[in-house]
């Protein structure tokens, strides 16, 4: 059973930025592409950004280069960079990872595993 647990969410004045974590465990590396969703202002889950088994990135194409992923297979930890951060980024941010190492589908649905989320609010 793969865990994952997200942190590094909060508070932040619009133009700030924010680093969120999330531990992975219970799973093979090598078999789980993991990412990041998140899921603002009552919209629907979208996704922000995966990471596949060897490091390639892919980004959603919602996304417009406010936001780095990244990951440390050491710790078994991916993060998500937000810079410039504005009101409209106000939400609940998810990890979640995929089976089969390659990032194929950004589709909610198709996502086998997800963490309980972490809250991020910017004020203007």
């Amino acid at each position: 059973q793969v865990q994952l647990v997200e942190s590094g969410g909060g508070s932040v004045q619009a133009g700030g930025s924010l680093r969120l974590s999330c531990v992975a465990s219970g799973y093979r590396a090598r078999t789980y592409c993991l990412g990041w969703f998140r899921q603002v202002s009552g919209n629907e889950r979208e996704a922000i950004a995966g990471v596949y088994t060897n490091g390639t990135t892919r980004y959603s194409n919602n996304v417009k280069g406010r936001f780095t992923i990244s990951k440390d297979n050491a710790q078994n930890t991916l993060y998500l960079q937000i810079d410039n951060l504005q009101p409209e980024d106000s939400g609940t941010y998810y990890c979640a990872a995929l089976g089969g190492g390659y990032c194929y589908t950004f589709t909610v649905a198709y996502w086998d595993f997800w963490g309980r989320g972490t809250q991020v609010t910017v004020s203007s």
